[in-house]
């Protein structure tokens, strides 16, 4: 007797494959939505909402949620919305700054790289792995400490320490690109390696070298929140989303949680949405890799 594969084995699988499709247009559609709430936030609401949030309210102080303050006030009376926006703002300028400035460096390092070759290939990736062995924030402190407390100090601090995953993939795809028979082409035609770079190599790679800026922004809005919690990011008297937090230790050892939650939510659930878009991005460059999110 021979065993016939039954007929509903079909439309199972192709159920779920159309499952995972809707699962994953519903975590895109989520996604956007998120980032443009944020974006919207950061850009509409300073100009709209005619109010200080560095005014000082001592009679209003750690009040909780309520109509009139929807996320509460902090230690000083100040409006923890607006708190939280403006230091959304701050952290969102530093993220897209050091990865932007990151993604520069990692592409030049790993295009010089991948086109050189031999010693000078060698050396630029010796160095990356050098700089790989020393755990980011204890560089990001190391950078912060020869500089007063600011935002560019920070965004360099970030840039410097996450350009080597950017490096990294540059030079591969580079490497990879130089084996294609139009590369042997243009190399045959006369073409220097610098016109090949420029023409050929560059523009081939900076979908991917796109793609790692905008999965940095989340990993630099980590990293920023991590040294301004610990006093070496930016000033306390600058909202950014790691001051918040820092700020509120004692509140949230006293009972209050609202001043460290929404401060939290307000790092954790935008760079969810952009890693989340990014992921996607990444599924449809490459297909055949699922997207991960690099925080």
């Amino acid at each position: 007797m021979t065993c016939e594969p039954t007929a509903t084995a079909e439309p199972i699988w192709r159920s779920y494959g159309t499952g995972r499709r809707s699962t994953r247009a519903v975590r895109v559609r989520v996604s956007a939505a998120l980032v443009a709430a944020t974006v919207l936030a950061v850009l509409l609401v300073p100009p709209l909402v005619q109010l200080d949030q560095q005014a000082v309210d001592l009679s209003s102080k750690l009040l909780p949620p309520s109509w009139s303050h929807p996320f509460g006030t902090d230690d000083l009376g100040r409006d923890l919305l607006l708190r939280c926006v403006y230091g959304l703002r701050v952290s969102l300028l530093v993220g897209v700054a050091a990865a932007l400035t990151a993604t520069v460096i990692g592409t030049a390092v790993g295009a010089t790289a991948g086109a050189l070759g031999g010693w000078a290939d060698r050396a630029l990736m010796r160095v990356v792995d050098t700089v790989s062995s020393v755990p980011h924030l204890l560089l990001g402190i190391f950078i912060v400490a020869m500089f007063r407390p600011g935002v560019w100090p920070v965004v360099v601090s970030v840039a410097l320490t996450h350009w080597l995953s950017t490096a990294r993939l540059v030079r591969a795809e580079v490497l990879s690109l130089r084996s294609r028979p139009y590369i042997d082409a243009a190399v045959s035609g006369g073409a220097s390696r610098w016109r090949v770079t420029v023409r050929h190599l560059l523009p081939a790679v900076l979908p991917q070298a796109a793609l790692a800026a905008v999965l940095m922004v989340p990993h630099a809005m980590w990293h920023e929140s991590a040294l301004s919690f610990l006093g070496l990011g930016l000033p306390t008297h600058l909202a950014s989303l790691g001051n918040l937090i820092q700020g509120a230790r004692g509140s949230l050892l006293a009972g209050q949680w609202w001043p460290t939650l929404f401060p939290g939510l307000f790092i954790i659930v935008p760079t969810l949405a952009i890693a989340g878009l990014a992921g996607a991005w990444r599924e449809r460059i490459n297909p055949r890799r699922r997207s991960e999110l690099m925080l």
